[in-house]
């Protein structure tokens, strides 16, 4: 699909206005949307209640960062009270981690702010505007994870 360039630009624009939106607000209410949940901490538990238990490796190739960096916020998720580790049954050296009961609650707080905000900011729209928004949000987020697969990634390293 080809676009025009006033197409492509007041999409684009629109989307970095969307994003400076999301950051700034972000900033100022954090501690309502996630309470004590880490800022990251979302991020690593909607894919232990969805998926269930599983080990750390398989978590951050999840969320996509490296272990070490899962492992470090999965040990402060659980002195939290946000996750749980078990022995994994299959391989005693490697532990399962799963979702607590106030993980599962930090969740749900998350989702019931987040709801009460797409109802404020939306309270002009039509159920059927609604829907078609979210149907083309969620379009535009698959192609920009393909766009973003496609593209090599660049050497920060300066030749010397």
């Amino acid at each position: 699909m080809h676009l025009t360039p006033e197409t492509s630009e007041r999409l684009t624009a629109g989307m970095a206005r969307l994003v400076r939106t999301a950051k700034h607000l972000g900033h100022r209410v954090a501690a309502d949307l996630y309470g004590d949940l880490p800022s990251f901490g979302w991020a690593l538990l909607v894919p232990l209640e969805q998926d269930g238990e599983q080990r750390c490796s398989a978590l951050a190739g999840q969320v996509g960062v490296d272990v070490s960096v899962a492992s470090r916020q999965v040990s402060a998720l659980e002195r939290a009270g946000y996750v749980q580790r078990r022995p994994d049954p299959v391989d005693g050296r490697a532990n399962l981690i799963g979702l607590s009961e106030a993980g599962a609650a930090a969740l749900a707080h998350t989702r019931d702010v987040r709801s009460q905000w797409a109802t404020e900011a939306l309270s002009d729209w039509t159920e059927d505007e609604a829907r078609q928004f979210t149907a083309l949000l969620e379009k535009l987020a698959d192609g920009l994870d393909r766009a973003g697969r496609r593209r090599p990634v660049r050497s920060t390293a300066v030749a010397g």
